[in-house]
């Protein structure tokens, strides 16, 4: 932290004797965002276009933030017409980057509130809220690693590269990534470079709009690699399906921008959904998502990555049955804390707003 940022800290520690209602680092954030302790904050330093809809922001996090490990994932938050939006997104830089800044690069999703705010619309000098870097998809000891990639899903995996190159440490890489189109490719110059300074890693496209080649041609010696692999959901579906036919389950390691849902019986049925704080009541079917309910009822609670990682939404189950869509398990234990954004009614509901 800059030498002015540590004397307005100290200032507000003194500040604290005095002030109130607000606490001393919501008055310094007045002056200084990065050095609020409350809200952790970032500030965006550069934005860079990565392919159509895909855009890096650089990030220059501020007080309270700890280094993250290359494939991890955080919680990124923006005031969008009054409401803090947050989202989950992987962290594409390495760990070992000198200048204290991060990268996240985000692919605007259609109808995505938060990424299209930032792929479109976000200058340099916006504050950010983040929370602190989470997710044990990262890279372990091996020698022969597999990655497997689509689309945005080379975001984690471009982390774990380029911190093994900025160590001098590059093992045996197959690295397979799918691109629609040579325009869609994320990070693709930058890798191709790479591969020619680290002989090891090897970089192989596959462009879909022309066509898949079998895996099997790839990379003949994908048993015998620990694999990592990210991407839309049907690809992570058929690459379970493989090693799984293969006896590699447990060489396989997977990263998901959406929660793998369990299959629901064809009769699903919902009910009623009370918030029992705003008093609001609403009708919702048996398979969406409550946090979708609430935020159709007009209600803003907080939530974080919307796939059951993060915890942001826990909220309180008053009374009635909800049901994991995840696993397809109920649960109806009065005061139970449950994942709002991976839960759905399962009959009539109340619920105590965690906003």
């Amino acid at each position: 932290m800059s030498k002015v940022a540590s004397l307005l800290s100290r200032l507000g520690d003194v500040a604290g004797l005095i002030a109130t209602p607000l606490v001393p680092s919501e008055y310094v954030a007045l002056v200084w965002p990065l050095a609020a302790s409350r809200a952790r904050k970032a500030r965006v330093e550069a934005v860079h276009d990565e392919a159509p809809g895909v855009r890096t922001l650089t990030l220059r996090p501020g007080r309270g933030w700890r280094a993250h490990r290359a494939g991890q994932h955080v919680q990124v938050g923006l005031a969008i017409d009054g409401r803090v939006t947050t989202r989950t997104y992987s962290i594409s830089s390495a760990p070992e980057r000198s200048d204290g800044c991060i990268t996240i690069t985000v692919k605007a999703q259609p109808g995505g509130r938060l990424s299209r705010v930032l792929v479109e619309q976000i200058t340099v000098g916006t504050f950010l809220t983040v929370g602190l870097p989470s997710g044990d998809f990262v890279l372990t000891q091996t020698s022969r690693p597999l990655f497997i990639t689509a689309g945005s899903g080379i975001t984690p995996i471009a982390s774990m590269i380029r911190s093994a190159a900025a160590r001098g440490q590059v093992p045996e890489i197959t690295h397979v990534h799918y691109a629609r189109t040579p325009a869609d490719e994320i990070f693709g110059e930058e890798l191709r470079t790479l591969q020619v300074d680290h002989p090891a890693y090897k970089f192989i496209v596959v462009h879909t709009a022309h066509g898949r080649r079998r895996f099997d041609e790839l990379v003949p010696d994908w048993r015998v690699r620990e694999t990592w692999a990210c991407g839309p959901q049907g690809l992570l579906e058929d690459v379970e399906r493989v090693f799984a036919a293969a006896g590699r389950s447990d060489a396989l390691h997977v990263e998901r921008f959406r929660p793998k849902l369990a299959p629901l019986p064809a009769n699903t049925e919902g009910g009623r959904v009370r918030f029992a704080t705003s008093g609001v009541e609403v009708r919702a079917d048996g398979r969406t998502a409550l946090l979708q309910v609430s935020e159709a009822a007009g209600l803003a609670l907080r939530h974080g990555c919307r796939m059951g990682i993060c915890h942001s939404c826990d909220t309180i189950l008053t009374s009635g049955c909800v049901r994991d869509l995840r696993t397809g398990a109920s649960i109806d234990e009065p005061g139970t804390r449950i994942q709002i954004c991976v839960c759905a009614a399962a009959g009539d509901v109340e619920l105590q707003e965690n906003t």
